[in-house]
Parts: C-alpha cells; structure tokens; sequence
C-alpha cells in the first residue's frame, strides 16, 4: 500500500561507480591496461583537491570513475565484506572474450574462480590490486529484437517457480525468449504450437 502523499524516485540505469583508488598509474593499469576500458576523463576530484579524479567507459557509455591519490599505496588486501558494503562489482563481457579471461589472467599471475556456471550466465571472479572483488559476466543469451535482458530474467524466473525449478537455466531461457517473440512479434498462423514437419 502507497502511504499518501509519497512518490518514487524513478532511476533510469546506472549513472557511474566511483572506487577510491591508490596511485593514477595503478587504476589506469588496470582499468585499461588489464580490462581494455579507454580513458576518457582526467580532471582534480573537486571535493579533494589531493586527488585526482580518472573516468574510464567499461564499455557502454556509462562511466566507472576513481579517486586517485598519489600517496597511498596499492593493498590487495581483500575488502571487507560486512553489512553495507560492496560484495563485487560485476562486468559484462561477451562470450568469445569470456572463454579467454582465465587464460589472460593466468598470463598476470592472477588468482581466480576459473568458469563457474550460474545457468543463465559464466561468470569468472578475481580481485583488483586493491583487493576488491571483479565478477566478469556473460549472459548465455540474447533477447529478442526489442527485448531487454530483464525482460527475459523475468520471463525465465516466471517459468522456473511454476516448475518448481532450483534455479533458472538454460532451458527457461530459451522457453522465456519463445515466449516473449509469441507476445511481441504477431503471426499469419491460426496457431503457433510447435509441430513436426518430418
């Protein structure tokens, strides 16, 4: 129930990500150097005129930006897990350059989950120079034309607890994208049951 007088808040997607960093040449190492984001944006950070402020696009306009700080050191040190704090930040990336991260990371001497199987997507975990926890993720699917990946999630999350799933997987997914083309996309046909032509 709505209490009177409230309203949302609309959001409309994920503005950017500021991490405090170590040293400039630390986060451009990384955030460039091992996951390929250009950086496009270098300024003073303008609440702290200490540090600078290095904006880098992770691949879809939005922006991860870090305060930098040329005297604090880098510390792997994993960070802390309590209440309220960043668990991982995950990042999308496509399946052809999935099947390479362990490989490339291995190249780094750096420690990582190898594949792990999450049914609608891979994801492969390892942490930054500074200790923070980085997912790359990759969907197993593609939506329909003029779908978005939530709205198969959704579909797909429909379709498992009507079945009494565990989990969402493959076969959700390519039963929710069916779906979804039925909804969205019309036909000639009096029917659009699968048949058999053989």
């Amino acid at each position: 129930m709505q209490s009177k007088g409230l309203r949302k808040i609309q959001t409309q997607g994920v503005h950017h990500i500021t991490i405090i960093g170590a040293d400039r040449q630390t986060s451009i190492d990384f955030w460039e150097g091992v996951l390929g984001m250009p950086f496009v944006f270098d300024q003073p950070n303008l609440d702290n005129p200490n540090e600078g402020h290095l904006y880098f696009d992770p691949g879809d306009g939005r922006l991860i930006t870090i305060f930098t700080n040329e005297e604090r050191e880098p510390d792997d040190t994993p960070v802390p897990e309590a209440t309220g704090s960043l668990h991982h930040l995950a990042l999308n990336v496509s399946q052809a350059t999935f099947w390479q991260v362990a490989e490339r990371l291995d190249a780094r001497g750096v420690p990582h989950s190898g594949p792990v199987d999450r049914g609608f997507m891979d994801s492969i975990y390892f942490r930054d120079p500074l200790g923070l926890r980085i997912e790359l993720a990759s969907y197993r699917f593609e939506p329909p034309e003029g779908c978005r990946h939530s709205d198969v999630m959704i579909e797909a999350h429909r379709i498992r607890v009507e079945r009494g799933d565990h989990n969402i997987d493959r076969v959700h997914l390519a039963d929710a994208i069916e779906l979804l083309v039925q909804l969205r996309q019309q036909s000639l046909s009096e029917s659009r049951d699968a048949r058999n032509p053989y």
